[in-house]
């Protein structure tokens, strides 16, 4: 069940300070320390939640909303598509995928392919969904030129990112879009060349640079060594067209769920038996099982029989338990902060600062990103607490829309410990903490800050001609 920010018990000085007391503590345990992260963030977040007030009795629920939140969300996710990305690497899908995107593209520019397609692909697909289905494709890809896989692993990453935070349908532009009255159609064609340029020059140009500083050898924690005998018998590979429906068939059907929601939303049809059903179709975790028993059922031939099939998949599961409770916890510290009403207390000493609008969504938007974690969390806020200065000033749609990345960006920057996503990619690419800040977390904020001056730009275009 959802929970409230409790009434605060301190200043927002004292919250702030507690705040950042806590992200210290947490990275002093596990930088410093060395103590495992789940324990960490579990051990922080429960002083946090004591520190800032939340009654003793309600503590177990605070800590328990933001972690089973985030489980419900990643679990089947992570579960569902680490098991057809081990059927991808097993057969030799993921090395067939791979290599026609090279001859198609060529090694120099594999990091490239990655990222557009990771674009395209996260058009309808979350940020966490399409990275675990895309993982067996920038492992393989790494595998086959070597060299760090960040130079391969951020491209993808920063594709599906910008895409999930800039670009309806994804719930956290469509919800600003909807707060501020804003029209989604110019959302979305504001948002489509915002993500495409921001993640060129926030991610793509950035990543090469960080690729080069940090060499992170390629992980073999999920899907094993390249050369794994047990795993690889002398089968056929499957055919590029297979492999490409398989990686297909999720985003069809999560299109067709977002399709049929819009829809919905705007009275353009009515919910009924048959279009409840295929909506549930395209619900994530039901469009990522369907996917994978399509993927037994066409790969079977080459998997062999279902009783090897079913070892490879056991296989698969046991090395992501550690990633699962990881980022669980890291919801677990980020629905901390939220229900102690740091985040509420930091956005509202924002308010007031008599700073242009635009300039003012960023602040509060980035406020509630470093306070508690949630990207979307801290659009859907953001506008709704800046909804009646934007609607008394009577903007246009294109300006909304402007405004809408302009929060997007400011909710995008600065990812670290108190958000799932930071741990998901930490765990999945064989980084520590301290890496994952140094390259990721500075990723996303030159995403951030690419997407919010090109907001600016448009803004004072838009703002000059009208």
């Amino acid at each position: 069940m959802p929970m409230e920010p409790i009434e605060p018990v301190h200043s927002t000085g004292i919250l702030l300070l507690i705040a950042a007391a806590a992200v210290a503590v947490l990275l002093l345990l596990i930088m410093r320390l060395k103590l495992h992260a789940f324990p960490a963030l579990v051990l922080v977040s429960i002083a946090t939640a004591i520190a800032a007030g939340i009654p003793l009795a309600d503590v177990p629920a605070a800590i328990a909303f933001g972690f089973n939140s985030t489980l419900g969300s990643v679990a089947l996710l992570v579960g569902f598509g680490v098991m057809l990305g081990r059927l991808l690497e097993t057969t030799g899908g993921a090395q067939v995928l791979a290599d026609t995107l090279i001859a198609r593209f060529g090694e120099r520019r594999a990091p490239i392919a990655l990222g557009v397609a990771a674009l395209l692909f996260g058009f309808p697909i979350f940020f966490d969904a399409g990275l675990v289905v895309f993982l067996p494709i920038i492992l393989t890809v790494a595998r086959r030129f070597g060299g760090s896989v960040l130079l391969y692993a951020l491209p993808a990453a920063g594709g599906f990112a910008a895409m999930h935070a800039l670009v309806p349908p994804h719930p956290g532009p469509v919800a600003a879009g909807v707060s501020l009255e804003g029209d989604i159609g110019v959302i979305l064609l504001v948002g489509v060349p915002t993500a495409v340029v921001a993640w060129y020059v926030g991610v793509m140009l950035v990543s090469r640079f960080l690729a080069a500083r940090f060499v992170v050898d390629v992980p073999t924690t999920l899907f094993g060594d390249i050369d794994e005998g047990t795993d690889k018998p002398e089968r056929p590979v499957p055919s590029f067209g297979l492999v490409l429906l398989l990686l297909l068939l999720p985003m069809l059907l999560i299109s067709l769920n977002t399709v049929l929601s819009t829809l919905i939303e705007a009275g353009t049809i009515e919910g009924s038996g048959p279009v409840d059903f295929l909506r549930l179709l395209g619900n994530t975790p039901v469009a990522l099982l369907l996917t994978l028993l399509a993927a037994l059922a066409l790969l079977h031939r080459h998997t062999g029989s279902l009783a090897e099939t079913s070892g490879v998949l056991d296989r698969a599961l046991g090395p992501i338990c550690s990633v699962i409770l990881i980022t669980g916890a890291g919801g677990m510290f980020g629905g901390v902060l939220r229900v102690s009403g740091i985040g509420t207390a930091l956005t509202e000493s924002l308010g007031d600062l008599g700073l242009p609008i635009i300039v003012q969504a960023f602040l509060i938007a980035t406020a509630l990103r470093v306070a508690q974690g949630s990207a979307t969390v801290a659009l859907t806020t953001t506008a709704g607490l800046i909804a009646a200065p934007v609607a008394a000033e009577g903007f246009g749609d294109v300006q909304i829309a402007l405004i809408v990345m302009a929060i997007a960006a400011g909710a995008t920057v600065l990812s670290h410990v108190n958000d799932s996503g930071f741990w998901l990619v930490s765990r999945f690419f064989g980084m520590d903490e301290k890496t994952t800040l140094r390259t990721w977390t500075v990723m996303e904020t030159t995403l951030g800050l690419s997407a919010f001056a090109l907001a600016c730009a448009g803004w004072v275009v838009v703002t000059a001609v009208s």
